[in-house]
């Protein structure tokens, strides 16, 4: 990589995300000067071993201690190697690994050390997103909703929708479109909706030994049990008001509730509860969206997107079908927030996390 010169603008930003999947490191690069989208660039997805895998697992939900420390190891390494192929690049956007995240008691965790990722690749690196968000008042989560704005313009909508990211944990952005820009109290609504493939990929883990249900296969044999169904969303998250956040292990006792099913009704009926949570969240949207645009890995889920569209009441579709890339969404959001971050501008807002002011999170290191 080359040296970064933050002042010139716009930026050329390797942006990464690794999620509450566990899968692996995404990076996408994208051109902006943290107002506008101004073009996409490569990308590359670096998974982890099952090893890593194990490390980053037992250390989920904890603050501090060996597990943490072996975690944070395994983050920035394996972000160093997924970004030593990009070169020219301006800045880093590194968000890291959440292991725990509780906005209203001990804060939120994301482990990696964006210094040390900084002195080895030589580039400038924008980091801890999260934490001045939570330290105002605000939940730190979601954060890509600023992006959804501009991806909003960028396929140049002119009405209301929704983006909707299942990953491990769901989470949905409102967007209106017709605002002049996303610090404007009617462009954003964003919260996180409730479990999404977290609680399905662990099950298929712990009870077959594989990583998800691949193509929704399993589901697609099963039938939901609508006892436990109903007894998840009685869970008080969902009357709660947005903006609101969850952590990965929020809702583990999802397992609990089906573990007695056989593993295809099980299977059923937690892909029910995720496309549940997304049909209780979208009540709380200020006007009718005009479409929903699923990004994440859920959306290669069948059975769950027949799922949505049966209980949303607009239409729902791949993120691909207006030219962004589902996979890569997330890394590339983390590239534009660390353009906000290098000009100064917000990242976040009351209609994103709650936080009580418009708020500019994130820290940049420098090569020494």
């Amino acid at each position: 990589m080359l040296k970064a010169k933050l002042s010139k603008r716009p930026l050329k930003i390797a942006g990464t995300m690794s999620g509450t999947s566990l899968d692996g490191v995404d990076v996408a690069v994208v051109t902006t000067d943290g107002h506008e989208i101004l073009e996409f660039g490569d990308s590359h997805y670096r998974p982890y071993t099952a090893e890593e895998q194990a490390v980053l697992t037992a250390a989920l939900g904890k603050w501090q201690g060996p597990e943490v420390a072996a975690a944070a190891e395994v983050v920035t390494r394996a972000h160093r190697e997924a970004l030593a192929g990009f070169e020219g690049c301006d800045l880093v956007g590194f968000h890291g690994q959440t292991l725990a995240h509780d906005p209203r008691g001990r804060g939120t965790l994301q482990v990696g050390d964006g210094e040390a990722l900084a002195a080895a690749l030589g580039v400038p690196v924008a980091w801890d997103f999260r934490s001045a968000d939570v330290e105002l008042g605000g939940e730190g989560a979601p954060l890509a909703p600023f992006f959804h704005f501009a991806c909003a313009k960028w396929i140049k909508a002119e009405s209301p929708l929704v983006f909707l990211n299942m990953g491990g944990v769901g989470n949905m952005t409102w967007v209106d479109p017709r605002a002049e820009s996303p610090t404007q109290p009617e462009a954003l609504l964003a919260f996180d909706t409730g479990p999404a493939n977290a609680p399905i990929n662990d099950f298929m883990r712990a009870k077959l030994g594989q990583p998800y249900d691949k193509d929704g296969k399993l589901a697609r044999r099963g039938t939901v049990e609508t006892g436990a169904l109903e007894l998840f969303l009685a869970e008080s998250y969902f009357a709660r008001m947005p903006p609101k956040s969850l952590d990965r292990n929020d809702f583990s006792e999802m397992v609990e509730l089906v573990r007695e099913l056989d593993d295809k009704d099980a299977v059923a009926t937690l892909t029910a509860m995720s496309a549940a949570a997304v049909a209780q969240g979208m009540e709380h949207c200020p006007k009718a969206p005009e479409q929903v645009l699923v990004t994440g890995g859920g959306r290669l889920n069948p059975v769950l997107m027949e799922m949505l569209a049966v209980s949303l009441d607009c239409p729902v579709h791949a993120i691909e079908t207006v030219r962004l890339d589902g996979d890569m969404l997330e890394a590339q959001a983390f590239a534009y927030l660390a353009a906000r971050i290098a000009n100064g501008l917000p990242t976040s807002s009351p209609g994103t996390t709650g936080v009580s002011a418009l708020v500019g999170g994130g820290v940049i290191s420098h090569p020494q």
